[in-house]
């Protein structure tokens, strides 16, 4: 895996949200937009886990959580949806634990909750990514 490989699913997963946004359009639920975009991911050919169990190690020890992120996507790139008003810094703090503790390179945080999908959307990378080669 590389960095510019990462980059180019985020770019392709980015163009089936917009899809998805521009058919749907804001002020649905979302699990609603979670189950239309791992359809469109699916039938596009990626690999898709929904509402995957992130695992917590503390101490050495496994603890059982209820954490849960919305998509993986060819177990790279972390996808965080929201459909809400405003977001908040915990949002993107969520996304970035999960990457943390999942060890992926890139996470993509999306709020269909807009008129402009493309301005919601903020991509994040962490030490895994820039540890990547090019």
């Amino acid at each position: 895996m590389t960095k510019k490989e990462v980059t180019q699913l985020s770019y392709e997963i980015t163009g089936w949200v917009i899809k998805v946004h521009r058919e749907l359009g804001p002020g649905l639920l979302e699990s609603v937009y979670q189950k239309c975009l791992a359809y469109e991911l699916v039938k596009n050919g990626y690999r898709v886990l929904q509402q995957m169990a992130v695992p917590v190690v503390y101490d050495e020890i496994a603890i059982d959580t209820e954490l849960r992120l919305d998509l993986l996507v060819n177990d790279m790139v972390v996808v965080e949806l929201k459909a809400v008003e405003h977001m908040l810094p915990v949002h993107e703090a969520q996304l970035l634990t999960y990457m943390k503790l999942l060890q992926k390179p890139q996470g993509l945080l999306i709020n269909f909750y807009t008129d402009n999908i493309s301005k919601s959307m903020k991509p994040f990378v962490n030490e895994y990514f820039r540890e990547l080669p090019d």
